[in-house]
């Protein structure tokens, strides 16, 4: 049994300990969590399950769409934000919320992601190295932030800018099984499509002129990375809004136990970003505060160090993931 197969199974186990897991805890004490009384059925099926998958799903697009873009980018810190995709799905939920359309916030959410992704595919077709497309994302990514304050600033609803704090610091509370299957649709389809540039993925680790003479098509490669990363980006932000750090964390945290093959961390890094996030989520929920800690807040306060130390063991390194 291979390393990336043993841990595979070893973090989807994990993942269904966490997901029954939040099923039992939280802040309403229940004995029996599958009692067949009517207030337990809701809040274990209608209120926990519902947030449970939602988190786990938006964790396991972010893992991947973090392991899919450090391979193609060659760069152990990137994630959705490093080529504006995030960006551009909170920009959307944004002008949403903004204009009094915050039915159509996730709508939005995936459908600006999936134009970021275009604009990357496009000017990043003939790009030559993983830098050109960095710079474009982080144009894009600058740009976006730019509509972002222009929105908030042109906003005729102030009202509803509450709801937008609310979204922007990442939450799965409340969520159904509609955002569930939202979430759902686009991990598959984005995950379809990142496995299809597995191979080019592996080529691109000989470097992009060796990959060209083994005959990878590294234009497609990108593009179906590219937009595959869109609709897992788009999906997240839409039923979970703004979550950082997953993407960067979760490759890392397999990245010793499964190797250092881009393509096969595609999988465990998924798998470990849906288990971590469903235990953040958890730890939100057991916190004895007033209000329950945002989870963007709560992946913020832990992501932070670990990349500040995944970023200084890079250095030490130089540079060497």
């Amino acid at each position: 049994m291979s390393a990336t197969l043993r841990t595979s199974l070893a973090l989807a186990a994990l993942g269904i300990v966490a997901l029954a897991a939040a099923l039992w805890l939280g802040p309403t004490h229940l004995a029996n969590p599958f009692a067949a009384d009517e207030i337990t059925r809701t809040v274990v099926w209608d209120i926990r399950l519902p947030r449970a998958l939602t988190a786990w799903l938006a964790g396991a697009a972010l893992g991947l769409t973090g392991a899919a873009l450090q391979g193609l980018l060659r760069n152990p810190l990137a994630d959705s934000g490093v080529l504006g995709l995030s960006g551009f799905a909170a920009l959307g939920a944004v002008i949403a919320f903004a204009f009094g359309f915050a039915t159509f916030a996730p709508v939005m959410s995936v459908a600006f992601a999936l134009i970021a992704a275009l604009l990357i595919a496009t000017l990043g077709w003939a790009a030559r190295g993983p830098a050109s497309l960095v710079l474009i994302g982080v144009g894009l990514s600058s740009f976006a932030g730019g509509l972002i304050a222009l929105a908030l600033n042109l906003a005729p609803n102030p009202g509803a800018l509450a709801d937008l704090v609310n979204w922007t610091l990442g939450s799965v509370e409340g969520r159904s099984l509609e955002h569930v299957a939202l979430a759902g649709t686009l991990l598959a389809i984005g995950a379809g499509l990142i496995f299809a540039a597995a191979r080019g993925l592996q080529a691109l680790t000989l470097g992009e002129e060796a990959a060209v003479a083994i005959g990878a098509n590294l234009a497609n490669t990108r593009t179906l990375i590219v937009l595959g990363a869109a609709a897992c980006t788009g999906g997240a932000t839409a039923v979970a809004g703004v979550i950082g750090f997953v993407g960067i964390a979760a490759p890392h945290l397999v990245r010793a136990v499964a190797g250092y093959d881009p393509a096969r961390l595609l999988l465990p890094s998924a798998l470990a970003g849906g288990a971590l996030l469903v235990c953040a989520d958890i730890g939100v929920r057991l916190l004895p505060t007033d209000t329950e800690l945002k989870l963007g807040v709560a992946a913020a306060l832990i992501g932070g160090p670990i990349f500040a130390i995944i970023a200084a063991r890079l250095a030490s390194r130089g540079g060497d993931a």
